[in-house]
């Protein structure tokens, strides 16, 4: 039988990381930050789903990676392995253009990415994979989209389910859909949206409202007959002045879909002003926690492991304070035992809440697809 201690022991030699004294360890080279036990058990049996994880931000490095996958080399692996993260939802947004090719062009990418790496990748479209990929060890992606613009018709929801597309957002800024956070008027949902929210209920396609406008993010709750995502905000309780965080009324019809929240590490999104810590990022999981219950939060840190601060500022415009992403997710699971979350508790919101919600979502309905 295999032993706690020989997990915990194994997770560390994985790592090359030294157990130190009083149950620590030092899990990353350079680095003498220490974490808990319990901390690196926690990570090491979830299956962690950040649900906007991204692989890098720096695009023309990922054009790259897409357009030639040997360019993605082992160091490149192990890097995003041990940073703990099981299942990357690599979202991004075209909101200029065409859209609709971009978008097919970004998904095709992700196809070939992940059939040219089938021993490190497993690409994510059944439930079964969440549970393959943490067994077999690969990283999971979950293809999505940050704009619903690329939905010319009803029937599109169907075309991109077929090439893999699980999770939607309704709208980056506005469209056809509806309305966005950054909008000056948010007119709600269009009927045309109401369309698209019922076909992607249909077929299974993951609803997701992150940066819909207030009214939108209503309107599309009260539309869908299934859990309705909101993979990367915060809550603007805390952040009164950020429209892009989400209102305590929205979160609470939400969680009454059976839907689940992600939080960000973006510090706009965490702090108005003043020092921005992992202290205050955890602030949002407890007003969440208290306000719809554990079941509704998880994580989608809308970061890839280097930061978005790639220049050395004086102050800092969207990272975090005394953070190193690559980390991130042992940062919030030491997080989340400091403020004294149970271990069940804390495998939902490192992964557990995500998937039962994609569950629910993608149990496809009876009847025809096609309209």
């Amino acid at each position: 039988m295999i032993s706690r201690r020989s997990v915990l022991k194994g997770a560390a030699l994985s790592l090359g990381a030294p157990m130190i004294n009083r149950g620590r360890f030092s899990l990353f080279a350079q680095s003498e930050t220490e974490y808990a036990a319990r901390t690196v058990d926690l990570v090491r049996r979830s299956t962690v789903i950040d649900m906007l994880g991204l692989l890098t931000l720096d695009y023309s490095k990922l054009l790259v990676w897409e357009g030639d996958p040997g360019r993605f080399g082992q160091a490149d692996f192990v890097r995003l392995r041990d940073s703990g993260t099981t299942v990357f939802h690599p979202a991004v947004g075209y909101i200029a253009g065409d859209i609709y090719t971009e978008s097919w062009r970004d998904i095709i990418g992700w196809n070939a990415f992940t059939a040219a790496h089938r021993e490190q990748f497993q690409r994510i479209e059944r439930v079964a994979h969440f549970k393959q990929a943490k067994a077999l060890g690969k990283i999971g992606i979950l293809i999505g989209q940050q704009n619903s613009a690329h939905f010319r018709t009803v029937e599109d929801v169907d075309r991109f389910y077929d090439l893999g597309q699980r999770v939607s957002q309704l709208t980056y800024s506005g469209n056809r859909i509806g309305g966005g956070s950054s909008d000056p008027r948010d007119s709600g949902l269009s009927k045309y949206g109401i369309q698209i929210v019922e076909r992607m209920n249909h077929v299974g396609m993951a609803v997701d409202i992150s940066h819909c406008g207030d009214r939108t993010t209503m309107n599309a709750i009260e539309a869908s007959r299934k859990p309705v995502f909101i993979t990367h905000s915060n809550c603007r309780a805390l952040v009164p002045s950020c429209a892009r965080c989400k209102t305590d009324e929205a979160i609470k019809h939400m969680a009454a879909t059976g839907g689940v929240m992600g939080i960000t590490m973006v510090r706009s999104f965490v702090r108005s002003a003043g020092p921005v810590t992992i202290e205050h990022v955890l602030d949002h999981f407890d007003h969440l926690t208290r306000l719809v219950g554990v079941e509704h939060v998880g994580i989608g840190s809308d970061v890839d492991l280097d930061g978005r601060d790639t220049r050395v500022r004086p102050t800092r415009r969207f990272d975090l304070d005394g953070i190193d992403y690559a980390k991130k997710v042992y940062d919030l699971t030491e997080g989340l035992v400091r403020r004294n979350y149970s271990s069940r508790n804390i495998e939902l919101i490192l992964g557990g809440n995500f998937e039962r919600a994609l569950t629910e979502t993608w149990a496809v309905e009876a009847g025809p697809r096609s309209s």
